[in-house]
C-alpha cells in the first residue's frame, strides 16, 4: 500500500511540475505584468446614478419602408438606380440585426394576357429583382419570389396610367 502512495504521491507532483513548465516556459503564460492603476485619492469620485427611476431606451430598428419597381408592358428587365441600391443597404442592415426576416419580392402584372402568362411574367420581374438582390451580397435562402399576376391590381386597368402602375414588383420585408 506504501509504494502505491509514494507512486500517486509522485504521479500528482511530476502533473503538477510539468503542467507549470508547460503554461509557463513554453506558452509563456506566466509572466508578471504590471498594471498601473490610477490612485482613487487623486481623482474626483463620481456620485452614483440612479437608474432604476430613468427610463429604459430600447433603440429598434424600423423595417424599410416598401420598394416599388415598375416594368414596361411585357418586359422583365430590371435596371437598378439609385433608389434600389438606397434600399439594399436600408434592407441588409436591418436584416442583419433580424436574422428572421426575410426579403419578400412580389412581381405583378396588368390585365392584358391570359391569366396563366401574367403568373409567369409576375415570377420572371420578382426572379430578376431576387437576382439582383442575390449579385449584391444577400442570401437566397432569405428571399423570397412569387407572383400575383394581374390579381390585386393597385391601379383600373381600363386606362394606359392605371396598366403601368400595375406593372410592377412590391419588395418587402417580413418577420
Amino acid at each position: 500500500m506504501k509504494i502505491l502512495i509514494i507512486g500517486f504521491l509522485a504521479l500528482l507532483g511530476w502533473s503538477a511540475i510539468s503542467t507549470h513548465f508547460y503554461l509557463c516556459r513554453i506558452k509563456g503564460f506566466c509572466t508578471e505584468q504590471t498594471i498601473d492603476m490610477p490612485n482613487p485619492i487623486d481623482h474626483e469620485i463620481a456620485a452614483p446614478v440612479d437608474t432604476l427611476s430613468q427610463k429604459i431606451i430600447v433603440e429598434q430598428q424600423q423595417i424599410p419602408e416598401s420598394m416599388l419597381v415598375y416594368f414596361a408592358f411585357d418586359k422583365s428587365e430590371f435596371d437598378s438606380g439609385s433608389i434600389s441600391d438606397k434600399y439594399l443597404n436600408e434592407s441588409n442592415q436591418y436584416m442583419d440585426k433580424n436574422q428572421q426576416s426575410k426579403l419578400q419580392i412580389t412581381g405583378y402584372t396588368d390585365a392584358v394576357g391570359s391569366e396563366e402568362y401574367n403568373m409567369a411574367l409576375g415570377l420572371l420581374r420578382a426572379q430578376r429583382v431576387q437576382k439582383y438582390f442575390e449579385n449584391k451580397g444577400l442570401p437566397a435562402n432569405r428571399i423570397i419570389a412569387e407572383s400575383k399576376g394581374e390579381k390585386d391590381p393597385a391601379d383600373d386597368n381600363k386606362t394606359p396610367e392605371g396598366r403601368a402602375n400595375n406593372r410592377r414588383t412590391v419588395i418587402t420585408i417580413k418577420n
